[in-house]
């Protein structure tokens, strides 16, 4: 039986980047409490994670760009930072008190995951708050302030470890990529929807790395209104030949889930079934995962996948009734769909021969470097 950690701290939740922004920490406290009205920690509780200390952070963040961070946070006037650090009272990163440490919080927590899988302790470990991909060395983007995934990709790196990043998240993990874009040492796989009609712009096949990383960056973006189908076909036909051929020894998972078809900022058409699924699937590659949350902007959506994730890393079978104490105050009635949502045939039909392109240039160009026809 699969041994499963949650690593959480209400701590997480305690930080609001802007009162009108649509990033909202308190979803994962939210998460938390409907794993445990599902029973999800009887017999263990959640894994307090310690903070990052500046050497973890330095180890992909410039350090000028760290203690720009920690100077805004704490309310230092820093206008030149706000300009050259991408940090914007009214951008999509916009200063807050605290930011130093609530993002060191969220990288500390990945990495107290990844410990938690090298050590033993656990086969797979779950951050929920971690996963923010897009954070360049000297730069805030897309709401992620500390690039969690590429620290603790460093860190088992520097520990010996061949690691696997697979990335779900409708936006393209570009700075996860950014990272290890000349490397051999890490395989970055990243699904999700085209650059050319959702941010960050891009991640198209055609970057597969370069110098000794060249093959080892794998992009496959996907058309608007892409299901559940034609997702996991591309997922099948790319992510686990690719994963078995790199033979890492550990997996670590980018599990954003705004890839569901209500989720307000993206246009990808998943189900809980579908995204079940693939967090199913991935489980199945590895014998050391370390899983990471990311986006998702519908909140009913985020709290309930999540629970299913973490309920398919415990080898856990929810009942689909939300628990009385939780459907009570929040209102939430089912843990999984009904009905597929209805998506235009001609839509369809467009979505399958993007993913097809993609799919065939990955083979052609990828593939053979791995040794795969």
């Amino acid at each position: 039986m699969r041994k499963a950690a949650f690593v959480y701290d209400k701590l997480m939740s305690a930080h609001v980047l802007r009162d009108d922004h649509v990033f909202k920490p308190s979803r994962l406290q939210l998460t938390y409490e409907l794993l445990n009205s599902y029973g999800a920690f009887d017999g263990s509780k959640p894994v307090k994670p310690r903070t990052a200390e500046e050497t973890d952070l330095i180890l992909f963040h410039n350090p000028d760009y760290v203690s720009a961070v920690l100077d805004i946070g704490n309310g230092v006037d820093r206008r030149d930072a706000l300009l050259e650090y991408n940090i914007s009272h009214y951008g999509d990163n916009p200063p807050y008190n605290g930011m130093y440490e609530a993002s060191a919080l969220v990288v500390g927590a990945s990495l107290t995951a990844a410990d938690l899988v090298i050590r033993g302790k656990a086969d797979v470990a779950f951050n929920i708050s971690g996963g923010l991909h897009h954070a360049m060395p000297s730069r805030a983007s897309g709401f992620c302030t500390f690039n969690d995934a590429a620290i603790t990709i460093k860190h088992l790196v520097n520990r010996g470890y061949r690691v696997a990043y697979v990335d779900i998240d409708a936006h393209h993990g570009d700075g996860v990529q950014h990272a290890f874009y000349d490397s051999n040492e890490v395989l970055t796989i990243s699904m999700h929807e085209s650059g050319r009609y959702l941010f960050p712009g891009t991640g198209e096949t055609d970057e597969i790395g370069r110098n000794l990383g060249k093959g080892y960056s794998v992009n496959l973006p996907l058309f608007p209104k892409t299901d559940d189908d034609i997702y996991l076909w591309a997922f099948r036909e790319i992510v686990p030949p690719l994963i078995k051929a790199f033979k890492p020894d550990v997996l670590v998972t980018q599990l954003g889930c705004d890839t569901y078809y209500m989720d307000p900022l993206t246009d990808f058409m998943l189900t809980t079934d579908g995204y079940t699924s693939l967090v199913r699937e991935l489980g199945q590659l590895s014998n050391k995962w370390v899983a990471l949350g990311g986006g998702g902007y519908d909140m009913d959506a985020v709290i309930r996948l999540w629970t299913l994730a973490y309920g398919v890393m415990l080898e856990r079978e929810w009942p689909d009734e939300i628990p009385a104490d939780f459907r009570d105050k929040y209102g939430i009635k089912k843990l999984r769909d009904g009905d597929k949502p209805h998506v235009d045939e001609d839509m369809l039909t467009m979505a399958r021969q993007f993913a097809k392109l993609g799919v065939d240039d990955i083979k052609h160009n990828v593939f053979p470097i791995h040794g795969l026809k």
